[in-house]
């Protein structure tokens, strides 16, 4: 080994973006354990419970050894390829590009304006051949960029010059960045561009962001500024509640684009991508997303990356790996990110309301709770959450939504038994110093069932929550969200107040969406009157003879059309069929909050810091 060195060095080359192929190489230097090595290309990215072949992107792969022969290699299985080492090889020098089309937080995506490095989508991992150990000592990232380009990352940086490319003879800069072992190798990310990288500190740590928009438009500067004026403040609510992590250096990188939308957190960064319109003037429910996905990805340093189910520990990348626990690292994040935007003030109470609505009509219109239960979803997330289809919420549910109502459920009944004393926050809080990586003094690292169960029942006032929480998780039923809101005085009311002498709106139940002046059918609601007669992916025609094809036409012809005989044309595999029935009175579902709230819920939507003074540098 030379100098002592042991890691692996891994590469690339991101000066012909035009051509959306990203030059990628790795150096693995001897001593090799076997006549041949094996090297595999990870199948998932952590954070996104769904096996990707980021392989498929792969080709004119070439390995070479110290003598710069090349050396045979050959596919092996799905995922992997298997290099024959010959006598007395000292070094494996290996080169290879990837189609770097797919535009997502969770790949690598390149062209003539940036790079998005995910490395689970960009480099392969031996797997045998070397010391398994290797892998967890530090590791070299040389990364070649056009010279106007400058990276973000979370990787500690080394050194930078101007040279030829790494893997091509285009000029540019190179950097070079050290991993201390093979989680943080596989866990950041690097987002090269030509704009600037913003960084200020906030309660001593460093913080970083980056901003790529696909079509190159610039943010309204104005609407960038308050973005990190409200960064601020999420931040220091997540410390006021944490404590000022260890860790320094945390990457936000913001990529807009036309309608995508989409987050993924890493252990001290994430990636985020959202619609341009969320930092233009006058875009407030834009603006109130971008910030809820900010927060949200933010407590992932906490709760997913150092508070971890115990078979995450250590990543398997070439294979699913099950956790009933989902609904408690999603759900419960999805919750604390958002109420930790309105305690920050960041969002107002309004703010919140409005999200909360959004959320009930979600939960409302879905019917999949008396078919799956919580740990059931997260289980099998792999099978359902990335793979919907249009009757997924008849069977299946959502470990996001409904986990997140779950955990208020769940707040709520904490904090009436222990008289304000204790809520989630706090077990939440607990769960990390007892078994969270990074943190001094823990029991053991990461958590079951029974350790969350456990430390909420050991916390002030939860000595006999344990029966609701397995009720919570295991039941096929609704959490009673209506219930938990008297602890706060508020009330779950209809969206719009429908007085007796109306014309009553009548009820398709179907959920419709429009395109190129066509109705089409998405999916069903629950109770649809249409559920066995019409299907997602028809479209409506015309209702009692008028012709449809306004979404918003169609609402206003539906009201006053209750209890009263109906005939529906549609189309069907391209077959013009009808149908007669009478609509229902379209149901009145309680989403809406109502009431001011008492002073147990100004309490818990109020700040918990006590001093905060971020400072930009």
């Amino acid at each position: 080994m030379r100098d002592g060195y042991s890691g692996i060095s891994f590469l690339f080359d991101a000066t012909e973006g035009e051509t959306k192929h990203l030059h990628v190489g790795l150096e693995i230097e001897g001593p090799f354990t076997k006549p041949n090595l094996v090297l595999s290309f990870p199948r998932w990215v952590p954070g996104s419970y769904f096996l990707r072949e980021p392989i498929q992107y792969m080709f004119d792969f070439e390995a070479k050894n110290d003598k710069n022969e090349i050396l045979k290699s050959e596919r092996k299985n799905v995922d992997s390829m298997k290099i024959s080492l010959g006598h007395n090889t000292d070094l494996v020098s290996i080169k290879y590009k990837i189609i770097a089309r797919e535009l997502s937080c969770r790949s690598t995506h390149l062209d003539n304006s940036h790079i998005h490095m995910m490395p689970p989508f960009t480099w392969f991992l031996p797997t045998s051949g070397i010391d398994s150990d290797r892998m967890e000592m530090t590791h070299k990232i040389k990364s070649h960029l056009p010279e106007e380009w400058t990276p973000a990352t979370q990787y500690l940086q080394t050194s930078k010059s101007k040279s030829k490319g790494l893997l091509t003879n285009n000029a540019g800069d190179t950097y070079t960045f050290e991993a201390p072992n093979r989680d943080e190798l596989l866990d950041g990310i690097i987002e090269a561009n030509s704009n600037p990288t913003h960084s200020w500190v906030v309660e001593g740590r460093t913080h970083h962001l980056k901003i790529w928009d696909s079509g190159g438009f610039v943010p309204n500067s104005d609407m960038l500024e308050k973005l990190k004026l409200d960064m601020n403040k999420i931040i220091c609510e997540h410390h006021a509640l944490f404590g000022i992590p260890a860790w320094d250096n945390y990457v936000t990188v913001l990529h807009f684009t036309e309608k995508s939308r989409g987050g993924l957190e890493h252990l001290n960064s994430q990636t985020s991508m959202l619609p341009r319109q969320c930092l233009m003037p006058g875009f407030v429910d834009e603006y109130r997303d971008l910030v809820s996905l900010f927060s949200h990805e933010y407590l992932h340093q906490w709760n997913v990356k150092r508070l971890r189910p115990r078979n995450f520990i250590s990543y398997d990348l070439q294979k699913e790996v099950h956790s009933d626990l989902l609904w408690w690292f999603e759900g419960t994040t999805s919750w604390l990110g958002d109420i930790l935007c309105v305690r920050s003030g960041a969002w107002s109470e309004e703010d919140w309301r409005k999200d909360f609505l959004r959320k009930m009509k979600r939960h409302t219109l879905r019917h999949g709770m008396e078919k799956e239960s919580l740990a059931e979803s997260s289980h099998d997330a792999w099978i359902h959450l990335y793979r919907s289809h249009s009757f997924s919420r008849e069977t299946q549910i959502s470990y996001y939504l409904e986990g997140e109502l779950a955990i208020f459920c769940l707040d709520a009944e904490l904090r009436k038994r222990s008289n304000g004393e204790s809520g989630v926050c706090e077990l939440m809080s607990l769960l990390c110093k007892k078994y969270a990586i990074e943190y001094p003094n823990v029991e053991r690292l990461g958590v079951n069932y029974n350790d969350i169960r456990s430390t909420l029942t050991s916390m002030k006032g939860g000595l006999r929550l344990g029966k609701l929480l397995d009720s919570l998780v295991f039941d096929r039923k609704a959490p009673d969200v209506k219930n938990a809101l008297r602890y706060f005085s508020l009330e779950l009311v209809p969206e719009k107040t429908v007085k007796e002498d109306d014309e009553s709106l009548g009820w398709l139940g179907l959920q419709l969406r429009q395109s190129n002046r066509q109705i089409l059918v998405s999916s069903h609601q629950q109770d649809s009157p249409l559920r066995n007669i019409i299907m997602p992916g028809d479209e409506i025609l015309a209702i009692d003879g008028f012709r449809m094809n306004d979404i918003g036409v169609l609402n206003k012809f539906l009201k006053g059309m209750a209890n009263k005989n109906s005939e529906i044309t549609y189309t069907h595999e391209g077959i013009i069929k009808k149908c007669n029935l009478v609509l229902p009175k379209s149901p009145q579902r309680l989403v809406k909050l109502e009431g001011k709230g008492n002073k147990k819920w100004s309490k818990y939507i109020s700040t918990r810091q006590t001093t905060s003074n971020p400072q930009e540098e």
